[in-house]
């Protein structure tokens, strides 16, 4: 039907009727807008049937509103939770440092000699028991 008008071209009662059609469409158009910004356009009737998507709206507004506070609460809250990382691992490398300083053999030495104890100047001894001992028990 498309290609007949492209090929052919319209006559004029149908160019008139295609026409009085959009200025009809127009019309209506005109008349609805009117209709609304009037004092009769908002009816009680109206009113009550467009509770329930009023009502839906409200919902979607306050399930957005809710996400929302509930997206930067969990950003705080990594936020947070990033920075006591950051703080335990710098911590936890010190900590580490400290425990290498203090388990060296010159560090050792230093802190049991308080208490009396010495490094071996001479090599340990061997304690050997033979098997006739052994057996005779």
């Amino acid at each position: 039907m498309l290609n007949r008008y492209k090929n052919g071209g319209l006559s004029e009662e149908q160019q008139e009727a295609l026409q009085d059609d959009v200025e009809a469409k127009a019309d209506e158009s005109k008349d609805f807008l009117k209709s609304l910004l009037t004092a009769k356009g908002f009816s009680a009737a109206s009113a009550v049937a467009a509770v329930p998507f009023i009502g839906y709206l409200a919902f979607l507004a306050i399930v957005y509103i809710a996400n929302r506070h509930f997206a930067e609460d969990s950003v705080r809250e990594i936020d947070t939770l990033s920075k006591e990382v950051k703080y335990l691992s710098w911590e936890y490398k010190s900590l580490k440092a400290d425990l290498m300083l203090k388990s060296t053999q010159g560090e050792v030495a230093r802190k049991v000699d308080t208490i009396g104890l010495k490094a071996l100047v001479e090599p340990p001894k061997k304690i050997v028991i033979g098997q006739e001992n052994i057996a005779g028990k």
